[in-house]
């Protein structure tokens, strides 16, 4: 087993194309992670990695730290790097913890929104439903977390969205691996477009709702698209 520090023989990928290269490695990886594909408790062997995805260890080392990150590996000093376990109901717990924080930022944000951020909002939902016509999901899970973080923004409550901001780092991948069940685009699309009329209300209430509802959804959709998954298996 290759240790994460270990030094690359090839590292001489252009760094535009190694970063490049590493998201999507990072991507492959991380939706294989959450939808138990890979294991909890498998050993990622950067070698085996970098011979599958046919690059060197570079990219494949980066990719490994960013997964640490949001914890789904472990990496373990001369050992190696590990999937971490993660229960079905400790998924769901993030994702009710993340829906309570994500209704909170959005009441805030319904009263708290300048003229500039509502218009932001608005044009990148409209901007969005190009790629649900396309089923683009990377790119939309890219403006996801851009529409999700101006929403924390426009509280003006800094500790509230540094904080919910570093509860969606570590539910990322599993946010963005409910996407790629059936409509789910599309339906994501339009609970955006019912938190943004509560907003364009003012009532805060009813955008909490609509975010609530909007968090928990995806999480029934990440259960339903795994369970499907091991059917098909």
């Amino acid at each position: 087993m290759n240790d994460i520090a270990d030094t690359d023989p090839a590292p001489d990928i252009p760094g535009e194309e190694r970063a490049l290269l590493s998201d999507m490695i990072r991507r492959t990886l991380s939706d294989e992670i959450a939808t138990g594909r890979i294991r909890p408790g498998a050993a990622l062997d950067e070698q085996q990695l970098a011979d599958r995805f046919g690059t060197s260890r570079t990219p494949v080392r980066e990719a490994l730290r960013q997964l640490a990150v949001t914890d789904m590996v472990e990496i373990r000093p001369r050992r190696g790097v590990f999937v971490t376990a993660v229960t079905s109901e400790q998924i769901m717990d993030m994702f009710e913890t993340m829906a309570e924080l994500e209704a909170m930022c959005v009441r805030l944000a319904t009263y708290r929104v300048t003229a500039a951020e509502r218009s932001k909002l608005h044009d990148m939902h409209h901007a969005s439903l190009v790629l649900v016509r396309d089923g683009d999901v990377d790119a939309y899970d890219t403006f996801n977390r851009t529409f999700h973080e101006t929403i924390y923004t426009a509280t003006n409550n800094r500790f509230m969205a540094t904080q919910t901001a570093t509860v969606r780092t570590k539910l990322s991948a599993f946010r963005r691996t409910q996407l790629r069940r059936g409509d789910r685009l599309v339906q994501s699309s339009a609970e955006h477009g019912e938190i943004l009329r509560a907003m364009a209300r003012g009532d805060g209430d009813e955008a909490a709702r609509c975010m609530r509802a909007h968090m928990l959804n995806a999480s029934h959709a990440l259960m339903a698209y795994i369970t499907e998954l091991r059917l098909d298996a």
